[in-house]
Parts: C-alpha cells; sequence; structure tokens
C-alpha cells in the first residue's frame, strides 16, 4: 500500500522532474503566503513544483473549507494569507460576497472549462475553478460481503436497517464536502423533506468527521461500512488497494467546484498572482488532478483515468448561486445544528 508520505513523494518528485525539463529553478523572486484547502500530499507537491518553477518561497497551511474561511474572516483586517487555492467553491463564494477577496483575471481564464469560469463570473472575478468532483459513497467490499449486505446505490438505500450505526459524514459546519451533502439532498428532496431524511439518517452516523476526505480514510481502514464523501477521495483509497468501491446517488449527487481566491489585502498581491497563474496550467494541474482524482479545468490538461467521469454520474442542476451566498449557508447550518446536531448520538 502506497502511504501519504510516498505519494507526496512520488507527486513532487514527477513535478520537479516535469520542471526541471522546462528549465530548472528560477532566482528567488520573494514568497508568498497559501491557504490550501486540498489533500496534504497536493497541497505539499504544489509548493514544491512552485517554488522550483519560479523561485518564489511558499509559506502553505492546510485547512478544511470552513476552517478556512472562519480563519479569513478573523484576519480580515490584517490578513495573514495571500492565496486561498483549494476548498470546494461555495466558501469562496461566501468570501467574495463579503469583500474579502479581491478581482484577477488571469491570461489563462480562456483556457478553463465552462464551470469555472462560471464559477470566475458568478464570483465577479473574485474566484475561479481549478477542479471539480462528485459527491458519492464509499463501501468496504469486504465488510459488507462478509455480513452479507448489498451496497448502497441510492441515498434511500442509507436509511436500510443493517446501516444503523454504520456510516460516516463530514460535518456541515467544517467541511465543504458535508456542505455540499446538505444543500444537494435540499434540492433533492426540498427543505422540509430533506431535514426529514438527515434525521433518520442520524440514527446511522456513527460519527460526523472534521473533514471530508475522513470517511473515505476510515471506510478503507474498515472502521466504518459506509462513508459519504468526495468520489475523488474514494477513488484514491480504491487507487492504493484498499478493499473499497465507489457508488454514486441514484436520486442524483452534488458537486463541488474546487476553487481559487487572491485574498483582500494580500501582503504578497504579485507573488499570488504568479502562484494563481500557475495554478491554472496544464503543467500544475495535470500531477494534482490525477494524482488526486480530480478533474482538472484547463482544457489541456489531463483527466483523472480512475475516477468516474462527469458524464457517467447522475450530476443536479446544483444551485450555486443560491447556496453559495452567505445567509443561506447561515440558515441551513443553524438548522441542521439544532435538528440534526442537537440530537447526534
Amino acid at each position: 500500500m502506497i502511504s501519504a508520505f510516498a505519494r507526496a513523494a512520488s507527486l513532487a518528485v514527477g513535478i520537479g522532474a516535469l520542471f526541471a525539463l522546462g528549465g530548472g529553478s528560477a532566482h528567488a523572486q520573494g514568497s508568498v503566503t497559501v491557504m490550501c484547502g486540498v489533500q496534504e500530499e497536493w497541497c505539499k507537491a504544489m509548493v514544491v513544483a512552485f517554488e522550483k518553477k519560479t523561485g518564489i518561497s511558499v509559506a502553505m497551511t492546510r485547512k478544511s473549507a470552513g476552517e478556512a474561511l472562519a480563519q479569513i474572516r478573523a484576519e480580515a483586517n490584517n490578513p495573514k494569507i495571500d492565496i486561498w487555492w483549494g476548498s470546494s467553491g461555495d466558501p469562496h463564494l461566501q468570501a467574495a460576497e463579503e469583500g474579502l477577496s479581491v478581482p484577477y483575471e488571469s491570461a489563462h481564464l480562456k483556457d478553463l472549462q465552462s464551470w469555472a469560469q462560471s464559477q470566475y463570473k458568478q464570483s465577479n472575478g473574485r474566484s475561479v475553478g481549478i477542479y471539480a468532483g462528485a459527491l458519492g459513497f464509499v463501501y468496504n467490499t469486504e465488510m459488507l460481503a462478509k455480513r452479507g449486505i448489498q451496497p448502497p446505490k441510492c441515498w434511500a438505500d442509507l436509511l436500510r436497517p443493517e446501516f444503523k450505526g454504520e456510516i460516516q459524514m463530514p460535518n456541515p459546519n467544517s467541511s465543504g464536502a458535508a456542505y455540499t451533502t446538505l444543500a444537494t439532498l435540499v434540492q433533492i428532496f426540498g427543505e422540509d423533506a430533506g431535514f426529514d431524511y438527515l434525521k433518520k439518517l442520524n440514527e446511522s452516523i456513527n460519527q460526523y468527521t472534521k473533514s471530508g476526505a475522513a470517511p473515505a480514510a476510515a471506510v478503507a481502514r474498515g472502521e466504518t461500512l459506509v462513508g459519504i464523501s468526495w468520489v475523488n477521495d474514494s477513488v484514491i483509497q480504491k487507487v492504493n488497494k484498499f478493499p473499497v468501491d465507489i457508488s454514486t446517488p441514484c436520486e442524483g449527487t452534488g458537486y463541488e467546484i474546487g476553487s481559487m481566491s487572491i485574498l483582500k489585502g494580500a501582503k504578497n498581491l504579485d507573488a499570488a498572482k504568479t502562484f494563481y497563474d500557475f495554478a491554472l496550467t496544464p503543467e500544475a494541474q495535470n500531477y494534482g488532478a490525477v494524482n488526486m482524482q480530480m478533474t482538472p479545468s484547463n482544457k489541456q490538461s489531463v483527466s483523472p483515468p480512475d475516477a468516474p467521469k462527469f458524464e457517467d454520474v447522475r450530476l443536479i442542476d446544483y444551485n450555486f448561486q443560491k447556496y453559495g451566498m452567505v445567509e443561506e449557508r447561515k440558515r441551513l447550518l443553524s438548522r441542521w445544528d439544532a435538528e440534526i446536531k442537537a440530537v447526534a448520538n
């Protein structure tokens, strides 16, 4: 099995080799601070590649979407972060709405998929899509086989009695995947029916995790039968030979547009723009997207071979305009806290 450290090392070496072919290291040209919202090994590999390509040193921290937005809000008057790279698009739209980020048009914008450009337009140029990923179920095939349980294929399947106490999902207050799950269920079933579903599902949840990737890892380790997670996080576990498989809900599922924003008051603005431009190139996206099983935003990037294709997944017409706004998110999370968290196991 490939450890996270080994994957990070392999990814970093691969990206470094690619850019070595392009002319080697640049001379030092300052520094930039980055908040990273993807898996830590991808964060580390991005740092290696960018520093090698530009000579700009990177101070990077990794936080889930909710934590990142909370820190950015808290530091608004004296920002410590120059650029926020990764995390689902909803909190980036909220940051844009609150004036926490600034517009920037990269020369690479024209090379991006329509959904990435849509994120840019919706945020008035303050955010852009860098990858996309769908929500799905990950399940431990060995454990299900031993118990004679059929894997879940639909949202309704998660309410079957054999899954009681056997499911993990993230907490929507800290995880972009979980907030997308909440907003997806509300859009599929209607708000009241969606919350009725979540109340029933709560009886089957053994843990609300902090991050969106945690349920997939727990399923891979045999700590729980089923996880609700981003498909790419689940595919990583499968590619690494853990006994897991993935399905996407038959009723339809939501998806994220992983995004990037330059923050208002960035102390290293020019370096942040350089990082922004770099992150939109095929060279930067190919290794991260393929190894992390994300669908990259640049049309010239390589699509991940093991991840389900978007055209094969029943995606809902996810309303980013509504559910990416601050007040709507706050309202839904308050209701989740009152009706679900308050009675959680």
